[in-house]
């Protein structure tokens, strides 16, 4: 697999891994336009590079997906384009009827965004150029609509913080922002002072698939070479910075893994390779988190470009309705990639060609679908539309269910403010987590900022509107434990000791100065009974769960 190249002349930035996508004038166009299967494809924006000499941003590459914004309005980056031809900053609205450039990157903050952005928990949007900053080899930025945009670090300042990134950071639930550059450095943002820390451990390969945090608290990402085939692995990170290679491909499973994970309400990843499997063209896998593989679906052999599913997906898969969306680059009927469904169990349907240059339709997908909180899903294309430079499309399903969705991490701690993103939100009387109420305040339809109730469980978030309607986060989201303090404060083995807190439902284990309590009860979601053990060390009492643990401020001294 070669290198991810660049070139000089517009609408070349980008040739990822080699691949020349071919395109293709089809006499059939008309029928890839049909909604297949009661869901509705829409070119809702077609980007336009113009005449080259500094028009409007266009060829989104964005290696992640669009970032909704607490407007409820879609945002990316585009590679090409923009006042000094180095790309730009795009907001398109979900209807496609209002777009704009709100910023076109000029060397010192940045050259060529690949990356997209991400939404994190304080509003504003992060992400990366591939070059310019002040030692030309890329930026890690902050952008604050409407145009408001600060280079927090400069790369190859030293020789642990990389070069030339390709990714976008994400969000942690420790509140700090995690990424990595694009010769493999791993790093730290520490917000809100947009501090970078070089992390120790590089990641195990090439890639240009941001990472995702799971609902165990790791962060987990995809290389396209590495492991022990050189084909490519599925690796974990925690928020220390280790690194451990989960899955390494081996070629009739897949390799060459390019796109970003996801995962599932079952807990599984997900997520694709863009060539290797039966007919080298690729396939879907679901990964436990303890690394138990399956392939669902292997993409069919090409024949003459052209094939029945797709072929070579570059991008991951995104979650909407109990569903994961997915596109290819090659392949389907027309011979310019697909956009496809397929279950957590395998079944799989096609649900639209793409058609080329000219058509109206896009080609050369990069960016992993993803679901707005209006019950649609948008993805982009780098090449084809109406323009020839790429489009913003919609995916609307015959029966739109909208949602909400909490902005940064999906593991949250009781007595913090998160923002939730949504649609007629100013309509919402009350919000839960779980079934614990929370207080909260409307900023706008799109937007409101609520306080994590002391009593919250994990589970679904709940907004329900004047009207009686209720609207919920697609996932669950995960509370996370805070101990505030115990009770006594010291005592032999076998001393009862009562901890309050919150966020206490689901623990597994309570231990004291490492030792783990032999018995213990979680009374409430505020409170556990736990036995000081045999063994037991003068230490802080710690509180395990699933999704993470949390420590005592003070020791709790054994007699």
């Amino acid at each position: 697999m070669s290198s991810v190249i660049r070139g000089n002349a517009r609408g070349n930035h980008h040739q990822a891994f080699g691949k020349i996508l071919p395109f293709v004038c089809a006499l059939v166009i008309a029928l890839s336009a049909s909604a297949l299967h009661a869901q509705t494809y829409t070119d809702i924006y077609d980007f336009d590079c113009g005449s080259g000499n500094g028009g409007p941003g266009c060829q989104p590459v964005n290696y992640g997906q669009l970032a909704q914004g607490l407007d409820g309005n879609l945002y990316g980056t585009t590679d090409d384009e923009g006042d000094y031809i180095l790309g730009t900053i795009f907001v398109v609205s979900p209807d496609g009827t209002s777009q704009s450039d709100l910023w076109s990157f000029d060397g010192p903050t940045g050259e060529y965004p690949n990356a997209g952005l991400t939404l994190a928990s304080d509003g504003n949007f992060y992400g990366t150029a591939f070059n310019g900053g002040v030692f030309t080899n890329g930026t890690l930025y902050r952008f604050t609509p409407p145009s408001t945009i600060t280079v927090l670090h400069s790369f190859g300042s030293s020789s642990t913080d990389g070069l030339a990134p390709y990714v976008p950071p994400v969000q942690a639930a420790d509140g700090k922002l995690y990424g990595f550059s694009g010769t493999g450095t791993t790093y730290r943002l520490t917000l809100p002072t947009g501090t970078f820390q070089a992390l120790p451990h590089n990641i195990p390969g090439g890639s240009v698939a941001p990472l995702i945090l799971a609902t165990d608290g790791n962060l987990y990402g995809t290389t396209y070479n590495g492991g022990a085939q050189n084909l490519g692995t599925v690796f974990r990170m925690t928020t220390a910075g280790a690194i451990t290679i989960l899955y390494s491909f081996s070629g009739s499973d897949g390799s060459a893994p390019s796109g970003p994970l996801v995962q599932g309400p079952a807990g599984n990843l997900l997520g694709t390779t863009s060539s290797g499997g039966a007919n080298n063209t690729g396939t879907v896998f679901k990964l436990s988190l303890v690394g138990q593989f399956t392939t669902l679906h292997t993409f069919p052999a090409l024949s003459g470009g052209t094939n029945s599913d797709g072929a070579n997906p570059s991008a991951g898969l995104g979650y909407a309705n109990n569903l994961f969306y997915g596109v290819t680059g090659q392949g389907g009927s027309l011979g310019n990639g697909t956009l496809f469904q397929i279950t957590s169990m395998g079944a799989f349907t096609k649900l639209h060609d793409f058609d080329g240059i000219g058509f109206g339709i896009g080609a050369e997908p990069e960016t992993t679908p993803v679901e707005h909180t209006n019950g649609s899903i948008y993805g982009l294309t780098q090449r084809g539309g109406v323009n020839t430079w790429g489009n913003v499309y919609r995916l609307s399903p015959a029966t739109v269910i909208p949602i909400i969705r909490i902005a940064g991490p999906i593991l949250v701690k009781p007595g913090v403010p998160v923002q939730i993103l949504g649609n007629s939100l100013s309509h919402v009387v009350s919000l839960t987590f779980g079934a614990a109420a929370a207080s909260f305040r409307i900023a706008s339809d799109t937007h409101i900022v609520a306080t994590v109730p002391q009593a919250a469980t994990s589970g679904l978030v709940t907004a329900t509107l004047d009207t009686g309607a209720q609207i919920q986060t697609a996932l669950p989201v995960k509370i996370l434990a805070v101990i505030k303090n115990f009770s006594p404060l010291s005592g032999p083995v076998g001393t009862q000791v009562t901890i309050n807190g919150s966020g206490f439902v689901g623990t597994s284990q309570v231990t004291f100065g490492g030792v783990p309590a032999t018995s213990f009860t979680v009374v409430s979601p505020n409170q556990i009974s736990a036995t000081v053990p045999a063994g037991a060390q003068t230490g802080k009492i710690v509180v395990v769960k699933p999704d993470g643990s949390a420590s005592s401020g003070k020791k709790f001294t054994v007699t």
